[in-house]
């Protein structure tokens, strides 16, 4: 029986995980530096989280979610992270704690979709969600930590994107106005927008069908719509994005079909790539009506996902991973028992530690350092611990020497941070 990995669900081995580790790491460190502290919420929730924040006439709760039913309950498995983040604000009852909130999050995320180049069916998002501040200003931060996080990485061929939805008042405004313009076209739309028309006219406006793309082409815009206080917001979040220095374009046929958005949105895209379809790398907006619609209080939001995997085809490759600080090659029994000891006080003081216990010939063992990229070599037979010495080898120098067993630990951990990028004692 040959068992393979789900279709759309893929194994990332140890070659391709210094990548990930390079991108996670930067992602953290640049979302801690704007005031994000990180969250943890569960991969299964209760359906109707997804149901009621996402909308039941979206493609993801129509067509792609994992649900199942367990001793009662109906659940699903995660397929994006704003409606749980938001849960747990609720239910923790975080805003009586602190005016804002800042989270991020890194995880993997499941939609049962047709899996395509950038597009799988477990997938994995980082994101950030700001609770607390319905100001423009923190719309434009939001919009820069995307852009300068892209450039910090690597990826500099990107259009940010922007528009506004307006709030409820406006947004029914406009679901009036598209009826007006669908409805004496609806036999030229895809069976899909035919069904939505009534209940979600904006879902055409986001639909992927040609047929829908051209009967959108001419619709109205929703900017032209806009109330007062809407108009004051979307102009604030464009002169603060001039302030800050980011380059965007107003994108009028940018909307979403998810029925938390209001007021800003905003997508980042690349220019040209090996995304096929799938230009996007980045989308998010403002939530506004979705804490309060999850039973707390009114408390606006701001928040974005980005796709990791394709961050990863857009970055820059990261050098080769570095072998261990140090290779131990122990050889007879007492040479391995110091061995043992050794390379614990080693790990001990944050150097990078193979033993190879296999008991093989020492030409064997010194292919196995050299194949790993060690820098050093530590020789420990039985003769050596007699003596009292260990045999070290650089295989980059191509030096030997012995030196004192006792307090060798210290001695080659300071060789191993000296052969170390940056100086840091165990580094890749």
């Amino acid at each position: 029986m040959e068992l393979r990995a789900v279709r759309g669900m893929n194994d990332i081995l140890p070659e391709e995980v210094e990548r990930w580790h390079k991108l996670e790491g930067a992602f953290r460190l640049h979302a801690e530096l704007h005031g994000y502290a990180e969250v943890r919420t569960p991969l299964i929730e209760p359906t109707e989280l997804f149901q009621h924040q996402m909308g039941e006439t979206t493609d993801v709760v129509e067509k792609e979610m994992y649900s199942f039913e367990r001793h009662g309950d109906r659940l699903t498995v995660r397929p994006e992270g704003t409606a749980g983040a938001a849960r747990a604000y609720v239910e923790h009852a975080v805003h009586a704690k602190e005016p804002v909130t800042r989270w991020y999050y890194l995880g993997p995320m499941f939609r049962g979709e047709r899996p395509a180049k950038g597009r799988y069916r477990q997938f994995y998002q980082a994101g950030c969600e700001l609770f607390g501040d319905p100001g423009p200003l923190c719309d434009a931060e939001t919009i820069d930590l995307v852009a300068t996080f892209l450039q910090r990485i690597g990826i500099g061929d990107f259009v940010v994107h922007v528009n506004s939805l307006g709030s409820a008042g406006t947004r029914e405004r406009y679901r009036e106005a598209l009826l007006a313009h669908f409805a004496p076209r609806k036999g030229e739309l895809s069976e899909d927008s035919q069904r939505r028309l009534e209940k979600n006219p904006l879902r055409i406006l986001d639909s992927k069908d040609p047929r829908d793309h051209a009967v959108s082409r001419d619709a109205p815009s929703i900017l032209d719509l806009l109330d007062d206080a809407d108009q004051a917001h979307w102009q604030g979040v464009l002169r603060c994005l001039d302030v800050l220095g980011v380059s965007y374009v107003i994108d009028r046929s940018l909307v979403r079909g998810l029925d938390y958005y209001t007021r800003t949105l905003f997508e980042v895209k690349v220019t040209s790539s090996d995304l096929g379809a799938q230009s996007t790398l980045v989308g998010g907006g403002r939530y506004d009506n979705m804490v309060a619609g999850l039973g707390g209080p009114s408390v606006p939001a701001i928040g974005f996902a980005m796709g990791m995997e394709r961050l990863l085809t857009m970055m820059p490759d990261v050098p080769a991973r570095r072998g261990p600080g140090c290779f131990l090659a122990p050889l007879g029994q007492s040479g391995a028992d110091r061995a043992l000891l050794l390379a614990k006080q080693l790990r001990a003081l944050g150097v990078s530690v193979e033993l190879d216990g296999r008991g093989g010939r020492l030409k064997s063992m010194l292919r196995r350092a050299d194949a790993l990229g060690a820098r050093l070599c530590v020789i420990l037979g039985d003769s050596e611990v007699e003596r009292g010495v260990i045999q070290i080898k650089d295989l980059v120098a191509h030096l030997q020497e012995e030196i004192p067993l006792e307090g060798a630990a210290r001695v080659l951990a300071d060789r191993a941070l000296e052969a170390s990028p940056g100086g840091q004692r165990g580094a890749r």
